[in-house]
């Protein structure tokens, strides 16, 4: 059946894989953006198909917007480290007031919404691999604190509004990699593969034994469908459980490229987190739901797309 969605950042990185996703589907897709880091060229190839670009803020959503909308997938806010670093108040805000605004239009026209929230909300958590029954551990002060606790309280949100008869759901996105990341966005995949496009030295931090589990967009997109169609069972994880560390990725993406780069290591930024490993076991069970790009695979493909930005 055609349905007409909205997708909030839908000009992002994850934003317009799962906008093209959809559009491949069949719907009709609504991209909210104010483009404050996804990029129009994420988006521009798809204007020739059943979709609308709302250029604006999530948190000025209103039921006056377009009242017709089956379901919205909520992934307004800056996700990586710079992005949203750079200005805390306004990414705080995007995560609790755009959640508000987006669950009051999901609540006005009936619709089902999905809230792309982070493995952030674990903090350096006490369970490894990380479930949904973790509560988390997570710095309420710190300089990443305006994405976790501005996620944390995005779900609050959405948790309440389900108790009040709205179909909100919550999934928990782990590291996603893939085309469209942005050169500058700060992401250890990203910084990896352009400092080895480029031949300069892979900044590692810490002794780069800190682990990271990647998931290729694609799959994840694939999650995400799944996780709006089928019954929801709770919060859910998506991500990929193939943990590697920070200094063996460098490795890889120097031995993938060919590039004469070396590793330099720098200091640890504060509360980065140590180990990041999802249990998916919720996901396989409830969506039949697993990552099907090995890393060597996505990193490739991903590494192609750096080339023909660089």
């Amino acid at each position: 059946m055609t349905k007409r969605i909205m997708v909030t950042g839908g000009a992002g990185f994850v934003g317009s894989h799962l906008c093209e996703r959809l559009l491949r589907d069949g719907h009709s897709v609504i991209c909210l953006d104010n483009f404050c880091t996804g990029p129009y060229k994420n988006i521009e190839s798809f204007f020739d198909r059943s979709f609308e670009l709302c250029r604006k803020n999530v948190i000025t959503l209103s039921d006056r917007d377009t009242p017709d909308v089956d379901e919205i997938y909520n992934l307004a806010c800056p996700a990586s480290p710079i992005h949203y670093q750079k200005d805390p108040i306004f990414t705080w805000e995007t995560c609790v007031f755009g959640a508000s605004a987006v669950l009051e239009f999901a609540a006005a026209c009936g619709a089902k919404v999905l809230q792309a929230s982070t493995s952030e909300i674990y903090g350096e958590p006490f369970e490894h691999p990380q479930n949904e029954l973790s509560k988390g551990y997570v710095n309420t002060v710190g300089i990443r604190s305006c994405y976790d606790e501005g996620k944390r309280a995005a779900e609050t949100l959405f948790a309440d509004y389900r108790r009040s008869g709205i179909d909100a759901r919550i999934v928990r996105i782990f590291n996603t990699y893939g085309p469209r990341m942005q050169v500058d966005d700060g992401r250890v995949v990203s910084n990896f593969i352009c400092q080895a496009l480029r031949n300069e030295n892979i900044t590692v931090y810490g002794d780069g034994r800190q682990t990271r589990s990647l998931c290729y967009v694609g799959d994840l997109v694939d999650g995400l469908v799944r996780a709006m169609e089928k019954p929801y069972p709770g919060v859910m994880n998506l991500g990929n459980p193939d943990e590697t560390s920070v200094y063996e990725l460098a490795g890889e993406i120097i031995s993938l490229t060919g590039s004469a780069s070396e590793i330099r290591f720098h200091p640890l930024p504060s509360d980065d987190p140590t180990r990041r490993k999802p249990n998916i076991n919720k996901a396989m069970l409830n969506l039949d739901w697993w990552p099907m790009v090995d890393r060597q695979t996505g990193l490739l493909e991903t590494i192609e797309y750096f080339r023909s930005v660089l």
